[in-house]
């Protein structure tokens, strides 16, 4: 089975109008392509550029991925949603287009992550942001923040923060596409998340009273 076409578990069941789309697209209908292009494309565009960083590219792997998709609409039992089926495709499309660049010399991580004394102790202890995380990440231009530190990170520990946190798969899932371990993404990801936290926090952490322009 060609990659990105695996059966998809756990999905919610598609909606009617992906139901009677599915059944447009088998039939050859051209009206329905472009439908499909019409009411994914720019979502699955967003998806391949998170991971490519330039929008040649990015357009690329989507004509790829719908082109994949076109020729395994057989294959696929519509037992799951259409767009879930379409984003695991792009994602995977993805992830081969990043392996065949050619590789630079991948920047170290550790300077990006908590740095400990003989103790054990957080030689810089994280001070508290703000905000919550939650709040911020609701700000667009918080949000634009989270995506430039992301973009910071070296590719194999980008990308399973990617996988994990963004796209939302699962571990296993993640593991599968990368061609690694379950247990070399939980690894990747939690120096991640530690290595995003660090770029983050010049930015989030909390300033003094009158800094937040407060009455004393």
């Amino acid at each position: 089975m060609p990659s990105g076409t695996a059966p998809l578990e756990n999905t919610d069941p598609p909606t009617p109008d992906e139901t009677q789309l599915l059944v447009q697209l088998r039939a050859g209908d051209p009206v329905a392509f472009e439908k499909l292009v019409r009411t994914y494309g720019s979502r699955l565009l967003a998806v391949a550029h998170r991971f490519l960083h330039n929008e040649d590219e990015a357009r690329d792997v989507l004509q790829d991925a719908l082109l994949s998709a076109f020729k395994a609409l057989d294959r696929f039992e519509g037992n799951a949603r259409l767009s879930t089926w379409l984003h695991r495709i792009v994602v995977n499309t993805s992830l081969m287009r990043l392996r065949s660049r050619r590789r630079s010399l991948e920047e170290p991580i550790d300077e990006l992550l908590p740095k400990f004394l003989e103790d054990g102790h957080q030689a810089l202890p994280a001070e508290s942001w703000r905000d919550s995380s939650e709040m911020m990440l609701e700000r667009e231009q918080t949000c634009s923040l989270v995506r430039r530190c992301i973009e910071r990170l070296p590719d194999s520990y980008r990308t399973v923060l990617l996988l994990r946190d963004i796209e939302e798969l699962d571990t296993e899932e993640a593991a599968r596409l990368l061609g690694v371990t379950p247990n070399a993404v939980k690894v990747r990801l939690h120096r991640a998340r530690q290595a995003l936290r660090s770029l983050l926090d010049p930015h989030l952490r909390r300033q003094p009273a009158g800094r937040m322009g407060t009455a004393p």
